[in-house]
C-alpha cells in the first residue's frame, strides 16, 4: 500500500484512528475510494472548517488580477529624499545608489517567477510578468508583496557592496502598487511614459543642482531661475553657463536601466574523474546561462521591441 499522504490539510477519517488495521485492510480498490473521499473532505472548503473561528476566511477580498493582461509591479522608495540626504547620495545622480537599485531588480527577477522585462530610474523601478502568468493564482496582493520584500531585503543586503564607506543608518521602505495592461500597446506605452519621465527629472536635477554647486545659488533661487522654462532653455543654461552637453551626459542617467533577459556563457571550475588515474583534476566547463543584464537604451521607439520581440511573445 502506499503511504498517507503528508500534506498539511489531510485529516483521516476517526475510523483511521481508532482501528487503523482494519482501515489498512481494506481490498487495495477500497483503500483508494476511502483515501479519495478523505482528501476531499479535507482540503474542501466547507469541510476544512474544524472550529466556529475559521468563519472569518469569509472576510478575505478576492483580488485576483484580470487574466490575460500584463501585470506590472512598480515599486518607488518611501521618503527617499530624506534617505538620499542622509546617506550622503551624490547629486543630481548617485552611480552606487543606481547600481544598487539594479543589482536589487535583478536579483528579483532571478528568484521571483515570470518577470520578462524590468525597467528602473531613480528610486523607481517596474517589473513586468508574463500576460498568462498563473503564479500565486494572480492575486495582485501576492504580486506586490513578493517583489517588495524581495526587493527591500536585497537593498539592504547588498548595501555594503556599493556603498563600502557609508553605513546604513536605517532600513529603507518601498510601496509598491499593481497595474493591469491588456494590450502590448498599453505595456509598451507605459513603459515610455517611465522613461520620457527619466528625461524629464534627470534633465531639471542636472541643471538644478548645476546652479546649485557651480554657481552657488541656493535651492530655492535655482527653483525660481527654472520656472516655467522649456527643455531648450535648460539645455541652453547647460550650455551655455556649464559648457555641459546634456546628450553627452550617461545613458544611465538619461535613458534609465532595462533589464533583459539574455543567454550568457559561465566559465565554472568543476573536478572530474579521469579514467586510470587516481586524483581528480579541475577543469574549466562553459555553461549557457539566462540572466538578467542592464541596457541603457531607447525604448519609446520600435526597436527595441524590433531585436527583443521574445519579450512579448506568449511563450517567452
Amino acid at each position: 500500500l502506499d503511504p498517507l499522504p503528508s500534506c498539511r490539510c489531510f485529516r483521516p477519517f476517526p475510523l483511521m484512528l481508532a482501528r487503523p488495521r482494519l482501515f489498512l485492510s481494506l481490498p487495495g480498490a477500497a483503500f483508494a475510494a476511502a483515501l479519495g473521499r478523505c482528501r476531499r473532505l479535507s482540503c474542501g472548503r466547507v469541510a476544512m472548517a474544524k472550529s466556529k473561528f475559521e468563519y472569518v476566511r469569509d472576510f478575505e477580498t478576492d483580488d485576483t488580477c484580470l487574466p490575460n493582461c500584463w501585470v506590472v509591479v512598480r515599486l518607488d522608495g518611501r521618503s527617499f529624499h530624506r534617505f538620499a540626504e542622509q546617506h550622503g547620495f551624490r547629486k543630481p545622480n548617485d552611480d552606487r545608489a543606481l547600481h544598487l537599485m539594479n543589482k536589487c531588480a535583478q536579483t528579483v527577477m532571478q528568484e521571483l517567477e515570470d518577470i520578462v522585462i524590468a525597467y528602473g530610474q531613480s528610486d523607481e523601478y517596474s517589473f513586468i510578468f508574463k500576460k498568462r502568468s498563473n503564479w500565486f493564482k494572480r492575486r495582485s496582493s501576492k504580486f506586490m508583496t513578493h517583489v517588495a520584500s524581495q526587493f527591500a531585503a536585497s537593498y539592504v543586503f547588498y548595501w555594503k557592496d556599493y556603498f563600502e564607506d557609508q553605513p546604513l543608518l536605517y532600513p529603507p521602505g518601498f510601496d509598491g502598487r499593481v497595474i493591469l495592461y491588456p494590450s502590448d500597446q498599453n505595456l509598451k506605452d507605459y513603459l515610455s511614459w517611465r522613461q520620457a519621465d527619466c528625461h524629464i527629472n534627470n534633465l531639471y536635477n542636472t541643471v538644478f543642482w548645476s546652479l546649485v554647486q557651480k554657481s552657488g545659488l541656493t535651492p530655492v533661487q535655482a527653483q525660481k531661475r527654472l520656472q516655467g522654462t522649456l527643455a531648450g532653455d535648460k539645455n541652453e543654461i547647460l550650455f551655455s553657463e556649464f559648457n555641459i552637453n546634456y546628450n553627452n551626459e550617461p545613458l544611465m542617467y538619461r535613458k534609465g536601466t532595462v533589464l533583459v533577459w539574455q543567454k550568457v556563457n559561465q566559465v565554472i571550475r568543476k573536478k572530474i574523474k579521469i579514467p586510470k588515474e587516481t586524483e581528480e583534476k579541475e577543469v574549466e566547463v562553459t555553461r549557457v546561462k539566462n540572466t538578467p543584464l542592464p541596457l541603457h537604451c531607447d525604448i519609446i521607439g520600435d526597436q527595441f521591441w524590433e531585436q527583443y520581440p521574445e519579450i512579448l511573445s506568449d511563450d517567452s
